[in-house]
């Protein structure tokens, strides 16, 4: 025993002069540009600007209700749930990991009722054989590997990069569902006013109708000029049930992500609204915040840590594991002598383990990881990659939506002052119904395409805060615990 505790000064002086095997990790350099790249192309009139990111930035749209579904979706939404439950069990596995690190304690405690063979091996209880008898015993057992060589501090290492992963994870699902919730509204509202549009022209075409009946009875028209007309206004009517059932599709996706029942926000999202429009000028951040904001790229970037951890516990694994192990109790034959002083027992000593010949597998699971450390280096500078791509793309469509946009609104204007000019040539007869109709399908077709453009410059704004990693920051909680409410 004194022999024991002469050794763990030694013992406990190695483990404190261990190293840690492998590379250690380090962030890779992203190279972020300076400032956003400038447009090449005429500006339109809403520009973003570098400052300080709104993280709320669906607010900027001062739309109460997409405020509402955006905050209700964060609690409800399944998929988000699912992501949470996720990242609870890389936590739960951190732990159980990094339980390596600390001492295993064992309490145990028995009773048995036994006969030894009067030929075989000793018999504990004295009798030869001849007569059963009992035994009680009790134990506590410790055991603690010395992590010599840093496997079991690289494996907690690893564990902390998933738990990011998984972090991250959940931040993606949380970005993508609020560029969801808020796109979906964006059509929503589109598609609404679509209709509006619809309608309006559809009580233009049946006035036109009248109009044309009114001078075939006058005398003055003919019955080719009615035929041309209600074929105008069944063409325009049948627009109105696939845009209806758009508008219930789209409801009923915006109730999937708020984890709802079918139907169940039409009476909240059936009256139609304005459709939510962008700022003159907002902020989009600096280009070197980027890394930071995207969860992808935080996500690829703990996949590399993870992979880099990896190597150094494929490494340990060719050195020797020392494990200090013991254990104190009491054993006695009768059950009154189990707590004397002469029934205890202990043992303590290190156990060596030495791998000597393992086949290739130890060399074959390093390099099997330092190939996956290479996957995740390249992965990692594709992602940052891919992302200044985004980034770029979606600024010049933000900047072409609203040039079209524009274009398209002058357009319905010289539409509608030449669909009144062909109505008041027809009846002063000096056109023929064909041009009506013509000036007609024009102004229906640029509307249509002016409230298409008007979201379009809408969405293009949601798609640029999405690929500057902008909104999750605003439900970053800590989950400790997932519940049917999120």
């Amino acid at each position: 025993m004194k022999q024991a505790f002469t050794l763990l000064p030694l013992l406990l002086g190695m483990l404190l002069g261990g190293c840690t095997l492998g590379p250690d990790f380090s962030v890779p350099d992203t190279k972020a540009p300076a400032s956003w790249a400038p447009l090449q192309q005429t500006a339109a009139p809403s520009q973003p600007e570098e400052g300080a990111m709104q993280q709320r930035w669906w607010e900027s749209f001062d739309d109460p209700v997409l405020s509402e579904l955006i905050e209700q979706a964060s609690q409800r939404n399944l998929d988000l749930q699912m992501a949470s439950a996720r990242l609870l069990q890389s936590r739960a596995a951190r732990q159980s990991i990094a339980a390596e690190q600390t001492p295993a304690v064992d309490l145990g405690a028995g009773y048995s009722r036994a006969r030894n063979s009067a030929e075989g091996l000793n018999d504990p209880s004295g009798m030869g054989g001849k007569s059963a008898f009992s035994l009680w015993q009790g134990d506590l057992t410790a055991s603690w590997e010395l992590d010599l060589w840093g496997r079991v501090r690289r494996q907690v290492e690893a564990a902390d990069a998933v738990v990011q992963v998984a972090e991250n994870d959940r931040r993606g699902v949380l970005l993508s569902l609020l560029a969801d919730t808020a796109g979906n509204y964006i059509q929503l509202r589109a598609v609404q006013h679509t209709l509006a549009v619809t309608r309006d022209n559809l009580e233009v075409s049946r006035h036109s109708l009248r109009l044309s009946q009114m001078r075939l009875n006058d005398g003055v028209a003919t019955a080719l000029d009615v035929a041309q007309a209600s074929a105008q206004v069944a063409s325009i009517e049948a627009r109105l049930p696939l845009l209806e059932d758009r508008q219930a599709q789209l409801i009923n996706a915006l109730s999937l992500l708020l984890a709802e029942p079918p139907r169940s926000l039409q009476a909240r999202l059936l009256p139609s609204a304005p459709m939510p429009a962008p700022q003159q000028r907002f902020a989009i951040g600096v280009p070197s915040e980027l890394a930071q904001r995207r969860p992808d790229i935080r996500q690829a970037e703990a996949q590399l840590h993870a992979a880099t951890a990896s190597i150094g516990v494929a490494k340990a694994d060719f050195y020797p594991s020392i494990r200090l192990s013991g254990n104190v109790g009491l054993q006695s034959l009768q059950l009154a002598d189990f707590g004397s002083w002469d029934a205890r027992r202990f043992a303590i000593g290190p156990q060596l383990s030495l791998p000597i010949f393992e086949g290739g597998r130890l060399t074959g699971v390093l390099k099997l990881r330092e190939a996956q450390q290479q996957e995740a280096a390249v992965h990692y500078q594709q992602v940052v990659l891919r992302a200044w791509h985004e980034v770029d793309d979606v600024l010049r469509l933000y900047n072409a939506s609203q040039l079209r946009r524009d274009l398209l609104a002058e357009a319905v204007r010289q539409n509608r002052i030449a669909l009144e000019t062909a109505q008041r040539q027809y009846v002063e007869g000096a056109v023929d119904f064909l041009n009506v109709l013509s000036v007609q399908g024009a102004l229906l077709a640029s509307e249509e395409q002016w409230v298409e453009s008007s979201a379009a410059v809408s969405q293009a704004l949601v798609g640029l805060y999405k690929s500057l990693g902008g909104g999750w920051q605003a439900f970053d909680l800590p989950v400790a615990a997932v519940t049917a409410g999120g």
